[in-house]
């Protein structure tokens, strides 16, 4: 288990650093480390659908503060430092690699728009995707090699990532399995702290990643996505079974 210094109390009127969809991100009262605020905003399909729903970011404060935890029980380093409120977290302080490294183990979403694949196939391997973090250009997909020919990661860092990707998603998928849950797919980001290690950095939570019921029920964004229900329930399902 990896042991982290309790919080101590902070100073909650600082400067903001970055606000995004779902989180702002401000400088905390000690150097390397930010605080990280769950708003309650629901965003999907590139902010053009969105609501406010109230509860949202302290469910999704408390799923990602313990699956966090989980992570680094099983070795797998985060910027996740501790709790500080029902909505706050407090992290390291990161330069994020802009890049989303999804693992799928079915297909689900824009894999199967892309491949005209059924929704919910097995895929014959687990697979890692790498996307290009920028709204402005719809996170387009893009490939080992461009990613090092733009200098957004070096070799080393890149081989990292994957493959700390494809382990924290074995390991989610496995704990989600005790849970009864399948995990289909899972978006992660990942940072560079002071120390020059990478870190697994952002959130772990139902806005990020694709649960299923034996059934083929959705627990995550995709029912705010499809209109399928209630996505606050949804999520305190998902949170309760974490307990």
């Amino acid at each position: 288990m990896v042991h982290r210094p309790p919080p101590a109390r902070y100073n909650f009127n600082m400067k903001l650093l970055y606000e995004g969809k779902a989180k702002q991100v401000y400088e905390a009262d000690e150097p390397g480390r930010v605080i990280i605020h769950f708003k309650d905003s629901l965003t999907a399909f590139d902010a053009v659908k969105k609501a406010t729903m109230e509860g949202k970011g302290a469910l999704n404060c408390g799923i990602s503060a313990r699956l966090f935890q989980f992570l680094e029980d099983q070795g797998i380093r985060t910027h996740f430092l501790g709790t500080l409120s029902a909505t706050s977290i407090l992290a390291l302080r990161l330069r994020i690699i802009p890049l989303e490294v999804i693992a799928r183990f079915r297909a689900a979403g824009s894999f199967c728009k892309r491949y005209g694949v059924e929704r919910g196939r097995q895929l014959a391997i687990p697979l890692i995707e790498l996307s290009l973090k920028d709204d402005s250009l719809h996170d387009p997909p893009i490939c080992p090699m461009s990613v090092l020919a733009l200098g957004l990661a070096d070799e080393e860092q890149l081989e990292e990532i994957q493959k700390t990707g494809l382990d924290a998603a074995f390991a989610l998928r496995g704990l989600f399995k005790e849970k009864g849950l399948e995990l289909v797919d899972m978006k992660f980001e990942f940072g560079v702290a002071e120390d020059g290690k990478l870190y697994l950095a952002d959130e772990i939570s139902p806005d990020t990643m694709r649960l299923w019921t034996p059934s083929g029920e959705s627990l995550d964004k995709d029912v705010f996505r499809e209109d399928k229900g209630d996505v606050l329930a949804a999520y305190r399902e998902i949170a309760r079974r974490l307990k």
